[in-house]
This record gives C-alpha cells, structure tokens and sequence, in this order.
C-alpha cells in the first residue's frame, strides 16, 4: 500500500470507533477523572510553607529587667484578690518548630498558681510565669 504525503493516518480516519462486546463503555466523567492533576507528594506544599514559616528565639532578660519583673510579680502577689487587671507579655513556645513569638495579653488576674507556676486570668488563659517578659498592673 503507498501512503499518500501528508498525514500518514488519514486512511484510518474514515474507519468506525471501536467498541467492546465484553466491557462496557466508561462514562465521560469517569474517563476525564483519568486525567485529573496527580499530587505525587501529598503534604508538600504544606510542609514547605510549615519550614518557611518564621518563629522568633526566646530572649534571654538582662538582670535589671529581671530585678524589675520580680517586683512587679510581687507588688502583683499583694493585689490578687482585688482581681487586677494586668498586661503581659510573654513568650508563646510554637507545638512544631524550634522557637515561638512573643505575645501580648490584657485581662483580669484570678489567681497565681504557686504549684503550676502560672498567670490563671478570668477568661481561663494560663500564662506560665517562667516566659514572662513584660509585666503591667491597672491601678484601680
């Protein structure tokens, strides 16, 4: 048989789309499901931003700033009962990467928790004493 110039199947072109007597046809969606994007690394978009994600070191305080910190817990110790309200700054340790950020809080002190060494404020956040940076207390 010799071939035309051109497109070398165009005798086949004409022909009837083969059909299965044994399998039936799959429906269209399914066939396009076929070629939906494939995700060979399932978690990786998310694990490259996880690692681009940026936390801060916890600071070491110097010993004035520590000298200062221990007697506002302790001017803080006094007015417990009265319920102050208080600003804190302290470090927030991140659950899945090395390090944290420094976080900001304002609320009513309910107690110091001697045995677990934290803020307990009214709206049940526990602030552990250890991570404290900055300490304020409202004068009423």
């Amino acid at each position: 048989m010799k071939q035309k110039p051109g497109n070398p199947y165009e005798d086949m072109l004409e022909l009837p789309h083969p059909v299965s007597k044994m399998h039936p046809q799959m429906p269209r969606r399914d066939r396009a499901a076929q070629f939906a994007p494939f995700a060979a690394l399932t978690g990786y978009e998310e694990a490259v931003r996880e690692a681009a994600r940026i936390t801060e070191e916890k600071m070491i305080l110097d010993e004035d700033s520590k000298v200062q910190l221990d007697w506002k817990l302790r001017c803080l110790q006094e007015k417990v009962k009265e319920q102050p309200i208080i600003t804190v700054t302290y470090f927030m340790k991140d659950e899945r990467k090395k390090g944290g950020k420094y976080v900001t809080v304002t609320g009513v002190l309910k107690k110091i928790d001697s045995y677990t060494h934290q803020f307990v404020l009214e709206n049940g956040e526990e602030i552990p004493v250890e991570d404290v940076v900055s300490l304020d207390i409202e004068h009423a």
